[in-house]
This record gives C-alpha cells, sequence and structure tokens, in this order.
C-alpha cells in the first residue's frame, strides 16, 4: 500500500508531475505502481529513465520484473534489453539518459525519470519530450534536490501554477519508510546543509567552494600508530593520487598524501611500501579500477593493488560525486559542528585541493579544469566507504497488494 504522501503523488490528474523527496521516501515503490498503472492501458510503451542503465537495472528491475510476473501481466521478457511485453500487448522498459541518441524514435504513453536531476535537460526536452507529443503522454519527474542551478529546480518553481503539472515535496520522515530515530541519528553525523538537502529535500544552493566545510583549523599534526593505514586512491594518470589516513575514536586522521605525475598503479604501489614496509594496508580505490589495462598486461588496477597485498575495499556500485562529497562534508562539521576529520601539515595537495576545487558558476557540476578534483576523488573514496551518509540497502517490500488488473 502507498503511504498518504505517495497516493498524492499517484491520484494527481495532472499531465505532468514533479516529485521532490528526501531519501528513502519510497520513490521506487511509488514508481514501480504508477510504471503497472500506465501499462494497464492496451498496447502502450511505457518507460523508466534512470541517469544510467545500469543505474536503471540496479534500482528497479528486479523488483519490478518480479512483481509483474507474480501478477501474470508478463508475456515475455527481455533481460538483455530489461523490457517486459506485457500480455495486454503493451510494454515497459528500463533506459539509461547516459546515451539519450538511443533514445530516440519511441512513442511513449509514459515515462519516469527518477534522479531527475542527474539527468540532462536536454535529454528531456529534445528527446522524450517529443516521444510523448503523439498520444500526449504523462511524466513523472522523481528525485532528491541537487542544488539550485539545476533543471529539476526550474520545473518544480516554475510550473507550480501550470495547469498541466502538479509539484510534490516530502521529506524522509514523511515517506514513512524510516523510523524518525534513525533519521536523528543521520542529523548527528551530517552537515546541516547535506541533511536538508538529503533528508527534508530542501533545494541548497550550490556556489562556490565544493568542500565548503573545510577549515584550517582541523589542520593538526599527527604523531600516533601507523600500523593500520587506509588509503584513498584515484588513478589519474596526471597525477596518481592517494591520501593515507588513520582512523581515530570518532572519524580519520588524513597523515600522509602521495602525488605522482605521469605515473601508473604499480608505482604507486611501489611508493607506499617504500613509505610504510611494516603497516597493514586497506586501499579503498576508484571503483572503475576494475577494468583490465592493455598498459598494465590486462591486469585491472585493483588486481595490481591485490597482488602487492593491500586489502582493497570498494562499491560495486559507483558511488556518486554528490555522495562522496557529502560523506566529506559530514565529517569535517556535521549538524552538531562537530569535526571528525584532521589533516596533517604534510597533506599540502589535499589542503590546497579542499579550498580551491569550487563547481561551475551557476550550476552543482565540479570545475574539473583546475585539477583539484583528483586529490578530492582519492580523499572521499575512503570516506565515502568508511563513513556513509546513505543507506543504500533496497526499500523493504510494502504491505498490501496491487488493485490493478490488465485488460
Amino acid at each position: 500500500m502507498l503511504t498518504i504522501p505517495q497516493a498524492k503523488v499517484a491520484t494527481s490528474e495532472a499531465r505532468f508531475r514533479v516529485l521532490v523527496a528526501g531519501r528513502r521516501f519510497g520513490k521506487t515503490h511509488l514508481g514501480m505502481r504508477e510504471l503497472a498503472r500506465f501499462a494497464r492501458f492496451p498496447n502502450k510503451t511505457v518507460w523508466y529513465i534512470a541517469p544510467s542503465y545500469r543505474m536503471a537495472k540496479q534500482i528497479i528491475w528486479t523488483p519490478l520484473k518480479q512483481k509483474l510476473m507474480d501478477m501474470n501481466w508478463v508475456e515475455k521478457k527481455d533481460e538483455s534489453d530489461m523490457r517486459l511485453d506485457l500480455v495486454n500487448g503493451s510494454t515497459i522498459a528500463l533506459r539509461g539518459a547516459d546515451n539519450p541518441d538511443s533514445l530516440r524514435g519511441n512513442k511513449l504513453w509514459f515515462a519516469m525519470l527518477d534522479e531527475t536531476a542527474d539527468i540532462s535537460e536536454e535529454t528531456f526536452y529534445e528527446v522524450i519530450r517529443p516521444a510523448l507529443a503523439d498520444e500526449r503522454g504523462h511524466a513523472l519527474f522523481a528525485g532528491t534536490p541537487k542544488g539550485t542551478g539545476n533543471w529539476f529546480y526550474d520545473i518544480y518553481t516554475q510550473y507550480q501554477n501550470h495547469p498541466d503539472w502538479d509539484t510534490f515535496s516530502f521529506t524522509t520522515i514523511e515517506g514513512g519508510n524510516v523510523d524518525p530515530e534513525e533519521v536523528e541519528n543521520a542529523r548527528s553525523m551530517m552537515d546541516a546543509r547535506t541533511f536538508r538537502q538529503e533528508f527534508e529535500a530542501k533545494f541548497e544552493t550550490w556556489a562556490g567552494i565544493v568542500m565548503y566545510n573545510w577549515s584550517r583549523e582541523y589542520e593538526r599534526p599527527y604523531d600516533g600508530s601507523i600500523n593500520d593505514l587506509h588509503i584513498g586512491c584515484d588513478f589519474n594518470v596526471q597525477p596518481m593520487s592517494a591520501v593515507v589516513y588513520v582512523k581515530t575514536a570518532v572519524g580519520l586522521h588524513a597523515i600522509d598524501e602521495i602525488v605522482i605525475p605521469g605515473s601508473n598503479t604499480d608505482e604507486l604501489c611501489d611508493e607506499i611500501k617504500t613509505r610504510y614496509p611494516n603497516s597493514r594496508i586497506t586501499a579503498y580505490p576508484d571503483p572503475a579500477g576494475v577494468q583490465r589495462k592493455t598498459s598494465a598486461g590486462g591486469r585491472t588496477d585493483i588486481q595490481i593493488l591485490q597482488n602487492a597485498g593491500f586489502v582493497c575495499l570498494f562499491r560495486r556500485k559507483h558511488p556518486s560525486v554528490r555522495d562522496r562529497i557529502n560523506s566529506a562534508n559530514s565529517l569535517l562539521k556535521n549538524s552538531n559542528n562537530e569535526n571528525r576529520l584532521l589533516v596533517d601539515p604534510r597533506c599540502k595537495t589535499l589542503m590546497s585541493s579542499f579550498e580551491k576545487l569550487t563547481y561551475k558558476e551557476g550550476t552543482s557540476q565540479i570545475d574539473k579544469n583546475s585539477g583539484h578534483d583528483h586529490m578530492v576523488d582519492a580523499a572521499t573514496y575512503a570516506i565515502e566507504y568508511l563513513f556513509p551518509i546513505t543507506d543504500n540497502r533496497p526499500m523493504p517490500e510494502q504491505p498490501g497488494s496491487w488493485s490493478m488488473a490488465v485488460r
């Protein structure tokens, strides 16, 4: 069954609906119901669109497929194309917005855009919107806010009084799927701006410095044990970058950095072992390091780290830049003004990158032209893994049955 806020979205008769929601609101469950609701009409095409094809598969494919098959709605399923052909002649398909040209040439009855802020404005207006024209199709735009310099913010604010549009904003608690105590626990772990955005569904102004909670007051020499080290790694050749941490009672202390221009992963491993020959090393690499490299004899970056004797921990699902940045800012200063990330003075590149990495003017996109992103990437791969601010576990199945039938 839908919660009351979800039901308000589901029962709206507007052609275009915008749902701004806190994390764990229940967008996936709502989206599955909306895909099924519009697919009840015979011989229609219904799409779920995520920022990438991979994300679409990870978020909704398995529960949607299983639910519709259990209800005997599915005549044929295509795993490779992530498409369900229903017994009434309609089709539900999952698509990724990372290749917009592959979406052209279709006639749509309904499209749900999930994590809309991470989908380009051009993909909707140049590809999806024309596909909805033939049948006056419908669209649901859903997601968590990602700053005011984003088209998701624009459609939420500009169409609030438009007759064809309906807009909604709900917090995580209003979604009814997360215990209020858990939300308060998250508040203590996160900085105030990130908490407002992720759990209260507020559009925060993303301008200026990316690491906005960094302060030189968190610069502190380290003189403790280095038996166990945790190293975040970015595999960019120009330069190869790594940040060396030790765990503290409350968080992390960055005690060293490695910056090697025009280098490779083998050289990075050699440098780590030279500096810290007797330490146990746990590496937190860029998940893209699972890809094989011809320049390394077919080995992957992660295999090279493992062969060097390092334990490698990384997300199978690539964490978003936003999640990594939010985790780092929350570690620097949470909502209670508590600091849990210190930086040794020897980490000059890291501190400079914290101070100088900016967003592109008027957007929530990081400016990568300065080169300051490489060290921040290395730093935040470890931080996000060890101190994540989001819970990516699947939502539990909600009670109740779908009162729908294929016709």
